[in-house]
This record gives C-alpha cells, sequence and structure tokens, in this order.
C-alpha cells in the first residue's frame, strides 16, 4: 500500500529560489528520465551534438521497447526498404498516415515526421540499430524471423488503399521474435561511448524549479547498498517476465518494488544548466489513472513495463503541464495467423458483424471497444477450423502466435450444431445472428459487395454447422487483448517543450515518447509508437541544444 501512495500523491516541486546558490550533488547541461527508446535518442543525440548528459532510469533501462516487437514504422522511401525494392515516397506515406493519426497532430508535424522518416531510419542504423530488407510476402500481424519488412498497418485495405499506395513500412529489427531490445541496447552503448552518464534504478521524485517556474533539476532516489539494489532489480526482472501469464503475483512484486525504494533509497539532487526530458512511458500500469480517464479499457491486459505507471506524465503536471488525450487507448485484437481465422466472421454482443476481419489489430480493437462494449466473438466453422490446425503445424508461426492460435482452437473454442444452438450459446437474438450469417455468406459468394470492404477470396460463406465460437473480447481469459495509453503531456510540436496549463510552456521542460502526445495518440499501427519515439527524442534534444553554451538561470526558455 506504501507503494501505491507514493505513486498517487501530488508530485509538488521543491523550489530553489537561486539555482546557481544551492548546493547540488551532480550537474549536467541536459538530465533526461527514462532510458527508452525516446530517452536513450534523445540523451545520445544531446551528447552528440556537445551537451554533457546525464540519463536516468528507474529499473535497467529499455522500456517497453526493449520487450517489444522491435518494429519501426518508416517510409518515403528508406534505405532499407529501396534495398527490399519497394516503391514508397513521402506524399504516399503522408496520404496514409493522415487516415490513422487523424487529429493526433497538426498536418505539418506529420509531413515532417514522414519527410525525416528516412533520415531517421539512417541515423538508428548508423548506431547499431539491425534492420534488414527482407521482405514478407503476405500479409501478417508479425513476420516470422526471416522476415524484416511487411505491412505493418492497415494498408492494403480499402479504403486506405484508395488513397495511398500501399507499401511496406514495418521495419523490424533482426533477432528472432521480440527484438525490441536491438532497438534500445545499439543505442545505449553509443550514448555511452559518446560520454552519456547513465544511472540506472534511479527514480525521479520531484522536479526542481527555481523562483521564475523555470525546471532547474530532479530529485532522485537511488540504492546507496548493493544489497537492496541488487534484490530491486531481481524483482524488476522476474515481474516483467511474469506480468503476461501471472498478473496477480505481478502485482504484488510491483508494490514490493515500491516499498523497496521508499524504504531503502537515498536522496540526490541533479541540476540540469539547460533543460529536462521527460521520457518515463505511459500509464497502462497505474490502474487508478486507467479507471478515471480510460475505464473501458481496464479488462485488457497492460502492455508495457512497471515504468509505464504515468510517473513522469505526473511529475510534468507537478509543474503545471497540460495533459491531452487521456482517453486514447490501443487494444491489440488480432485476430490471425492463423490467417483461416480471419475468413470467419467478427460478431458483437447483440450476434452483428461490426469489423473487415482483416483490419489490423488496433483498428479492430478501436471498433470493439468504442461501440460494442467490448465484447466479440469470432464464427468458424469445420473447414477453417481445420485449416487453421494445418496453418498452426510447427514451424510455420512464431512461438508465442503458435501459443495463442492453440490456445483459442483448444481451450477456447465452444461447438453448436446450428445457427439456434450458436445464437443460445452467445446469448443473442438468433434472428441477428442469422442476419449477419446471411449477409456475410452473400459477400463471401459475391452476390453483394461487403460494407467493411473485405475482399470477398478472404470470406467463406458459413452455411452449415457445426459452427465455433471463439472469445475475442477485451477481458477473454484465454485470448488476452493488449492494451497500451496514448495520451500524455501536450508539447510544442515544433519543439518538444511541455505546454503549460496556464498557456505557454514549462521553461526548460520537454517530453517524448509515450510520456508526450504524439504521432501515434489518436490510433496505432506496429511500429508507429517507437517511431515516434525517435521522432520526439530527437526532437527535444536538438531544440535544447541549438544553443551551444549553458544556459542561466535568468534565462526563462531556449530562445530558436
Amino acid at each position: 500500500m506504501l507503494g501505491c501512495a507514493i505513486q498517487m500523491s501530488t508530485l509538488t516541486p521543491l523550489v530553489i529560489d537561486d539555482a546557481r546558490g544551492a548546493e547540488w550533488d551532480d550537474a549536467a547541461d541536459v538530465v533526461v528520465v527514462g532510458l527508452g527508446a525516446a530517452g536513450v535518442t534523445a540523451a545520445l543525440e544531446a551528447r552528440e551534438r556537445g551537451a554533457e548528459v546525464i540519463l536516468l532510469d528507474r529499473f535497467e533501462g529499455g522500456g517497453a521497447t526493449a520487450i517489444s516487437g522491435g518494429v519501426y514504422y518508416a517510409g518515403g522511401g528508406t534505405h532499407i526498404q529501396r534495398e527490399a525494392g519497394v516503391e514508397d515516397d513521402v506524399d504516399n506515406m503522408f496520404r496514409y498516415l493522415s487516415m490513422e493519426v487523424q487529429d493526433a497532430v497538426s498536418g505539418e508535424t506529420l509531413r515532417h515526421f514522414c519527410e525525416t522518416s528516412a533520415e531517421n531510419v539512417k541515423w538508428l542504423t548508423d548506431r547499431g540499430v539491425p534492420f534488414k530488407g527482407t521482405l514478407c510476402p503476405y500479409k501478417t500481424s508479425y513476420p516470422p524471423n526471416e522476415y524484416h519488412l511487411y505491412y505493418s498497418g492497415n494498408e492494403p485495405f480499402s479504403p486506405y488503399s484508395e488513397h495511398a499506395k500501399p507499401a511496406p513500412r514495418g521495419h523490424r529489427a533482426d533477432g528472432g521474435a521480440f527484438p525490441g531490445a536491438n532497438i534500445t541496447e545499439p543505442l545505449r552503448q553509443s550514448a555511452l561511448r559518446e560520454g552519456v552518464r547513465i544511472r540506472l534504478q534511479t527514480r525521479v521524485a520531484r522536479l526542481i524549479v527555481d523562483g521564475a517556474g523555470r525546471i532547474v533539476g530532479a530529485e532522485a532516489r537511488f540504492f546507496p547498498s548493493k544489497l537492496w539494489r541488487e534484490l530491486h532489480k531481481q524483482l524488476h526482472r522476474l515481474e516483467t517476465a511474469i506480468a503476461k501469464v501471472a498478473p496477480a503475483l505481478a502485482i504484488r512484486l510491483r508494490a514490493l518494488c515500491e516499498h523497496i525504494e521508499h524504504e531503502h533509497s537515498a536522496t540526490h539532487r541533479i541540476r540540469c544548466r539547460r533543460g529536462l526530458i521527460l521520457a518515463a512511458g505511459g500509464f497502462i500500469f497505474n490502474r487508478e489513472l486507467v479507471a478515471e480517464h480510460l475505464p473501458e479499457f481496464l479488462p485488457g491486459l497492460p502492455l508495457g513495463t512497471h515504468g509505464d505507471d504515468g510517473f513522469g506524465i505526473r511529475l510534468g503536471q507537478g509543474v503545471g503541464g497540460k495533459v491531452d488525450q487521456m482517453h486514447r487507448a490501443s487494444a491489440w485484437r488480432f485476430l490471425y495467423p492463423p490467417n483461416a481465422f480471419a475468413h470467419g466472421m467478427l460478431v458483437n454482443g447483440n450476434g452483428e458483424r461490426f469489423a473487415n476481419e482483416l483490419w489490423y489489430g488496433a483498428k479492430i480493437g478501436e471498433a470493439m471497444v468504442e461501440h460494442n462494449r467490448g465484447v466479440a466473438t469470432l464464427i468458424i466453422d469445420d473447414h477453417l477450423r481445420n485449416l487453421a490446425k494445418e496453418q498452426s503445424k510447427p514451424g510455420r508461426l512464431q512461438w508465442f502466435q503458435r501459443g495463442a492460435a492453440l490456445m483459442n482452437l483448444y481451450l477456447n473454442c465452444k461447438k453448436a450444431d446450428d445457427v439456434a444452438a450458436l445464437a443460445e450459446l452467445l446469448g443473442v437474438p438468433c434472428e441477428n445472428l442469422q442476419k449477419s450469417l446471411d449477409e456475410y455468406n452473400a459477400c463471401a459468394e459475391g452476390r453483394r459487395a461487403d460494407r467493411f470492404d473485405k475482399d470477398t477470396g478472404s470470406m467463406r460463406p458459413l452455411r452449415q454447422g457445426p459452427f465455433y465460437a471463439i472469445d475475442c473480447s477485451l477481458g477473454s481469459k484465454r485470448h488476452l487483448c493488449a492494451v497500451m495509453t496514448l495520451g500524455g503531456l501536450a508539447v510544442d510540436e515544433k519543439t518538444g517543450q511541455v505546454l503549460s496549463e496556464n498557456g505557454g510552456v514549462v521553461p526548460g521542460l520537454y517530453a517524448a515518447g509515450r510520456n508526450a502526445v504524439g504521432i501515434c495518440s489518436r490510433q496505432y499501427v506496429s511500429g508507429l509508437s517507437i517511431a515516434d519515439c525517435v521522432y520526439s527524442g530527437l526532437r527535444a534534444a536538438r531544440h535544447l541544444t541549438r544553443i551551444q553554451q549553458p544556459v542561466m538561470e535568468s534565462v526563462p526558455e531556449v530562445v530558436v
């Protein structure tokens, strides 16, 4: 309970009238909070531009990126796309992303994101991130290990394909399944070589401001004892490893980590001469904040790490920072692989079809949560079930994809002999279900156009039982649906400076990654969050380092 109390307490900043005359334990031009993709990018770029940088992380670094699938969304003609023989350009990428991003950022910012996409991929590969140009020849939610470039969003589907020529833009880092650490680790090593001072298992407790309200430092807590530091590290490793399979135990381990942080840490004050960048992740593991802003997403599986508890966002709020898009989240309801599942029909709690079953998982999740109370059931027949078994044989899917497929085939699959029995099984009106099946079958047989623009070749008529129902609801205990938050601190889109509730910016404070509103804060496609982390991390670092001499306390903000 102690850890929860610390997490939810008001983060009142420490006020020091004269920063130059105060006592500090350490100092740097730039202080970065969080060693995920955004934080390490910002720290490395600031250091390469001549700034002295201290990078702090509450755990061992890596953040949610390090445990992810390592997908980076990029286009406009990256050198990886060219290597794979893929044609793409900035305008094409912009047209597609405009439909996904919508009003999360301005059109000017989105175009700049697209214009700098290719050079940002080069920035990463120049620093050791292993992207390859092996093109996946089919649509999948995540490619097998031999492929590294794929369609990671809705690019091939109508209406997207009518606005922009489909191009694969999901750049998956090399290194097997879940190679996210192969993005963060090369950047960490580059940062260390360049002289970034990295301090792990150091939690920022509050920010420090001067009499004018400018951010001049951070008060951090670290472990003087090697024993408690090692115990904290091992508990966090265990919690991360079991979070998806034993969530109740993981909650206990997180509380224990917070208790150790409170009882066995010491305070350290670090001065930032130019500014401080918050890059400490989203807030999906702060269940109180989720209940406040996103109650409909509570049944989903939190996606990220213990560090995604909203602490960085609330540090910014504590000094007057404005938040936005806190009601936005992404629920990943992937129906395939095996692709046979996507040839079935998805219905809501009223027995009505509501989505194209081939859509990207986050788009299905959005429709499921926002319009269907999080309820969804996939209906297949004997033919599709047998085909799914064949497609799920060893060697055809990633291990985690095969595990999910087998779970759904054998432990999450209920049988009904006919439509009436199926309607009773699902607790839906039989007439609604029959109408949905009749419409689906007509589309599958080419007798009418599908209102969700699903291709006839990807639909199978479901006329004869037995039927099989697979629970795909947000709260399904056997077909888990991962959720990540997309809102955060509102920032100046040209600089990354945190906007103030009172107008203008919070002087000296920046935010990046999921601590900030960004490119993916309206809708998510695979790789867009990590790409936004790099984009926003570079933006903040470059603005902070435009003045080559340290900023004095009397200067209210960095001058562009």
